[in-house]
């Protein structure tokens, strides 16, 4: 149904979140990055775009949530094993990230932390067929 996916958040700092994301491993499509906004590479055609608070306002006419107060969204994303989910929120955290959830179902598992704005990314892994 959809060709693309951007996922777009507010932050404080353009700087201090393309270094967060930057050391966690993430790139970033430059072709959409200026002083007001990252485009994050998640995956083929998903991107986050991480956008200046004050720019984040210029779309839209109501208050941006503090995500450190109240959760308006979660991003999820998959990982390709247990291993690999708490290898990265493991990073995140050590880069200033604030741990979240653990959550293990068995057949799934997951991890959450909060980036350095308060928006929470959950990692999962799924077992698949």
């Amino acid at each position: 149904m959809h060709d693309m996916i951007f996922i777009n958040l507010p932050v404080a700092d353009i700087t201090r979140s393309r270094q967060f994301f930057t050391d966690l491993g993430y790139t970033f499509n430059e072709d959409f990055c200026d002083g007001n906004a990252l485009a994050m590479v998640l995956g083929p055609n998903q991107f986050a775009m991480l956008l200046q608070t004050d720019w984040f306002n210029t779309f839209h006419d109501r208050q941006v949530t503090d995500a450190r107060v109240a959760k308006e969204c979660l991003v999820a994303l998959n990982l390709r094993s247990r291993e690999a989910v708490d290898t990265f929120v493991d990073k995140a955290i050590s880069l200033g990230g604030t741990d979240g959830k653990t959550q293990d179902y068995g057949f799934m598992y997951g991890r959450s932390y909060e980036d350095l704005d308060g928006h929470t990314w959950e990692i999962n892994w799924m077992a698949t067929s």
